[in-house]
C-alpha cells in the first residue's frame, strides 16, 4: 500500500439508518444532493450514494431515483461517485445493480459474502418511528440473510465489469477477503483493489483493535501490494476505527449511512461534519488527504467523462 495520501470516503445516506432516528439523515434528492457536495467540499475524494423514495425515506433502488442527485453532485464538485450495489439487504442482487449498469459510475461497491445482518438491536434505541416501514424492517432483521451468494458477486462482476467501473469491495468479515481472493486469482477482477473493511456490524466482524488488525493482517497476506486498505466503524465504533486505520496505513469511510453520531449523545448535523472531524484525525497524524484526482490516481480509475451522467 503505497499511497502516502489518505482517500476519505463519505457514505451520505444508505439504507441501514430510518429518517425517525435523525432529523439529519438526507432524504430527498436535494437532501442527498446538498449534502454530498458539502462532504466533497469538506474533504471527501468519494461519496458513496444511496436513494431514497422522496415521501417515506425507504431505499429505492431504481435507476431513475439516483438521476437527479447524480448530475447536481458531478457538476458542482470534482468528487468521484460511488454508488451502491448493495442497495438494501432485502433487494434481490439484479435489482441492486441496475443503477450502476445505468449510470456506469467510476465506482461501486459489491458485498463480497452472505452474511446475518442484525439491525433490531437499534429498536432498543428507537421507539418512536413516523413510517410503519421503519420498525418493521429492523425487526425483520432478527431473520435476515444478506445473501451475496459466489453465483451473485460472479453475476454483478461480469454484468458490471463492462461499464469499466472499479470496485469498492465491502468485507464485513475474515472469510469475505477469501472470497474476494478467490475471485481475483479467477481473473474476473484486477488490481489495484480498493478493499472496505467493515467493522462493528452485527453480524460481521467486531470493532476491536485486534478484528482491525487481523483483517489488515489477512489482506497483506492474500493480497501483497495490489490493494488499497479503508476502514469503516458502524456506530459510535466510527472515529476510533478510521484513526486505527488511518495510522496502519488505511482509508477512512465515514457518513451518515454508517453512523448518526459525532460524539456520545450528539448527533452529526451533517456529513460534513463527520468528514472535517475524521480529516483532523488524519491531519493530526500527520497525513495528507487525497484530493478526488489523486484518488483516481491511487485507484486506477476512469475518470469522470467516462460516467453516463
Amino acid at each position: 500500500m503505497k499511497s502516502r495520501k489518505v482517500i476519505i470516503t463519505c457514505a451520505v445516506t444508505g439504507s441501514i439508518h430510518t429518517p425517525s432516528m435523525s432529523p439529519y439523515l438526507p432524504v430527498t434528492p436535494d437532501e442527498i444532493a446538498d449534502s454530498a457536495i458539502a462532504a466533497a467540499e469538506a474533504g471527501a475524494a468519494i461519496v458513496h450514494l444511496h436513494a431514497r423514495d422522496p415521501r417515506d425515506g425507504r431505499p429505492d433502488q431504481t435507476p431513475e431515483a439516483f438521476e437527479p442527485f447524480l448530475r447536481r453532485i458531478k457538476s458542482q464538485t470534482n468528487a468521484v461517485l460511488n454508488l451502491t450495489t448493495g442497495g438494501s439487504p432485502f433487494m434481490s442482487v439484479e435489482e441492486r445493480i441496475r443503477p450502476a449498469c445505468k449510470w456506469r459510475p467510476e465506482v461501486a461497491s459489491l458485498n463480497m459474502g452472505s452474511m446475518n445482518f442484525g439491525l433490531f438491536p437499534m429498536l432498543r434505541r428507537f421507539k418512536e418511528f413516523k413510517h410503519a416501514w421503519e420498525p418493521q424492517m429492523l425487526e425483520d432483521s432478527r431473520d435476515l440473510v444478506f445473501r451475496n451468494s459466489f453465483k451473485d458477486i460472479a453475476y454483478a462482476l461480469n454484468t458490471l465489469n463492462e461499464t469499466g467501473a472499479r470496485y469498492e469491495f465491502e468485507c464485513y468479515d475474515i472469510s469475505h477477503l477469501y472470497n474476494l481472493h478467490h475471485f481475483w486469482t479467477e481473473g474476473l477482477i484486477k488490481a489495484p483493489l480498493f478493499i472496505q473493511s467493515v467493522f462493528g456490524l452485527l453480524g460481521g466482524i467486531g470493532a476491536h483493535p485486534e478484528d482491525v488488525t487481523h483483517m489488515k493482517r489477512t489482506a497483506d497476506r492474500l493480497f501483497g501490494d495490489n490493494y488499497q486498505w479503508s476502514v469503516l466503524g458502524a456506530g459510535r465504533h466510527q472515529m476510533s476505527v478510521a484513526a486505527m486505520g488511518a495510522a496502519m496505513g488505511g482509508n477512512v469511510r465515514v457518513g451518515l449511512e454508517d453512523s448518526l453520531w459525532l460524539g456520545k449523545g450528539r448527533l452529526a448535523a451533517s456529513n460534513a461534519e463527520q468528514v472535517e472531524q475524521v480529516r483532523g484525525i488524519v491531519e493530526g497524524l500527520g497525513l495528507e488527504v487525497a484530493t478526488p484526482d489523486e484518488a483516481r490516481e491511487i485507484l486506477a480509475l476512469k475518470g469522470a467523462d467516462q460516467v453516463a451522467f
